[in-house]
């Protein structure tokens, strides 16, 4: 059964190849990629076999390889990686829930990520060749931990068969991947900061002795502690990677019985009564469109991702400057200005979004200021409350409240600044757009740079009007307070102009182009 399994799956990919050209090519380009990858890896570890300091190969080893471990087991789970060898797929045939579970496992084997683990196990191998002994659990160890590697990627992959069969759950998965990253970050950061030269061999001490007693890292430690003298913790550490392999078949079978009985998950239907915002915006033609767009921003994922995202750049740029020593009063002012850059920056294309129903706009004869005015009341229902509030917030980490007038009139001149942008250039410039119903985590191309040129002005443009705003609340901060005031009048008064004459033009260029923003959607 298990040869019968082996040569299905030498048959699928085999026909891998059977596709068109191009895609034959870039299969091949990433089977070499993978190999010339593994052999790299080889040829340094051969290399360390000759290393007079056990411990450190150890301890480097142990990282690495727990970072494989746990790729193996989230990325099939995050990305909902597609399964060749789904369970359900021999549910008709009545084969043993063991005999199928033994089959489906080994013939997992049989891939470039198996491949490749395959063979870098084998230079751990020839890295611990320091004795009998030490080869000898070296070898029993590559075995667990390509059972492990294997089992897991199985596991996980079986688990996303029924997280992540729905479109939506599977844009949620991804969203907490970025949120992952994000949450990573400041390790990342960390280690980078780290002056290898002076501390690494402590830093790299400290988390290979606390990976290597976990099951990402055991089966990795124990042939370098026989290496250094430690049997006792090598053969405690060789049972942990047993037992993690052991309970890794169990949950597997556990996986398998259940998918044989258990049909593919379907995306539920939600009954939704009456008209929504409709109902309960005023029955005009900037109602109807604020409406509809309302509708967008809650229940489509191009919209709803962005606004997620939205809260983590201010992460992203903080964690950073506060590892490089900016005082964290001057960091908290920080986030609030950033979430106004975006949340402005984030309709600068939302015409595109519309796709091919930007029709019902230009048949039915919509004034061009009811479809940006309508356009702009999600975004300034979101962005009001968030200057309010979230200034509130940062004024009570920076500790002086004179500093208030400032953070109002920058983040208000910026949000109202790139709002204005965006109603012009949406209508004046769109380009293609994740279609409805496509992952928002995908990108048409464009066949010239137009996006990117949209994108730049619409980003920079909002920050360069508001630079009198920012040079004064600055002034306020590190030279007079009595800046302020006039950095909340400016800001304000930048960021209202700017609106008014983006509506302004973006209304006129959206009457005049309507058959042109038409024949660009269809074209997209």
């Amino acid at each position: 059964m298990v040869a019968q399994f082996l040569g299905l799956k030498l048959r699928l990919l085999a026909n891998l190849f059977r596709r068109s050209p191009w895609q034959v090519v870039g299969i091949a380009v990433g089977l070499l990629y993978g190999l010339a990858l593994a052999v790299g890896i080889v040829v340094v570890l051969v290399g360390l076999r000759s290393v007079g300091d056990a411990a450190l190969v150890r301890d480097g080893m142990i990282v690495a390889g727990s970072l494989v471990v746990l790729g193996f087991f989230l990325v099939p789970l995050v990305f909902g990686v597609d399964d060749s060898m789904d369970p359900r797929a021999f549910a008709v045939l009545g084969i043993p829930n063991r005999r199928l579970s033994l089959g489906l496992a080994v013939s997992a084997l049989l891939g470039v990520p198996a491949i490749v683990l395959t063979i870098v196990l084998l230079g751990t191998v020839v890295t611990w060749s320091r004795g009998v002994m030490e080869t000898l659990l070296a070898l029993v160890a590559a075995a667990l931990l390509l059972a492990t590697c294997t089992l897991a990627a199985r596991v996980s992959r079986s688990i996303a068969a029924f997280l992540l069969a729905t479109r939506r759950s599977r844009e949620f998965t991804g969203i907490l991947g970025v949120l992952l990253l994000v949450m990573i970050s400041p390790l990342v950061i960390l280690l980078l900061n780290v002056d290898w030269g002076r501390d690494g061999v402590a830093v790299l001490g400290g988390l290979g002795g606390i990976l290597g007693w976990t099951p990402l890292g055991a089966g990795w430690s124990v042939p370098g502690d026989a290496a250094t003298g430690q049997w006792g913790a090598a053969f405690l550490k060789l049972l942990i990677a047993a037992a993690v392999v052991y309970l890794l078949w169990l949950a597997w079978q556990a996986l398998v019985a259940k998918m044989l009985v258990t049909p593919g998950r379907e995306a539920q239907v939600r009954n939704y009564g009456g008209l929504g915002w409709f109902d309960r915006l005023p029955p005009n033609s900037v109602g109807a469109i604020a409406a509809r767009s309302l509708t967008y921003w809650g229940r489509d994922s191009r919209y709803w991702v962005s606004l997620v995202m939205i809260p983590v750049v201010p992460v992203l740029a903080v964690i950073p400057l506060s590892i490089a020593g900016v005082p964290g009063e001057y960091l908290a002012l920080l986030p609030v200005p950033l979430m106004c850059v975006f949340l402005g920056w984030a309709t600068h294309n939302d015409v595109a979004f519309d796709s091919t129903a930007v029709w019902l706009h230009v048949v039915s004869g919509t004034r061009g200021t009811a479809d940006r005015v309508g356009r702009l009341i999600p975004v300034l229902l979101v962005g009001i409350p968030l200057i309010g509030f979230g200034s509130a917030i940062s004024i009570f980490l920076h500790g002086d409240w004179s500093v208030l007038p400032s953070m109002l009139g920058v983040s208000t001149s910026i949000l109202l600044s790139g709002l204005g942008f965006s109603s012009f250039t949406s209508a004046r410039f769109p380009y293609p757009a994740t279609k409805p119903g496509d992952s928002p985590f995908s990108q048409p191309q464009s066949s010239d740079t137009t996006a990117a040129l949209i994108q730049s002005l619409t980003f920079i443009g909002a920050i360069l009007l508001s630079l009198p705003a920012i040079i004064m609340g600055l002034l306020g901060i590190f030279s007079d307070p009595v800046w302020h005031l006039p950095a909340l009048f400016w800001g304000l008064g930048i960021g209202v102009s700017a609106l008014v004459a983006g509506v302004w033009l973006g209304a006129r260029t959206f009457e005049r182009r309507g058959p042109e923003i038409l024949a660009s959607a269809l074209r997209a």
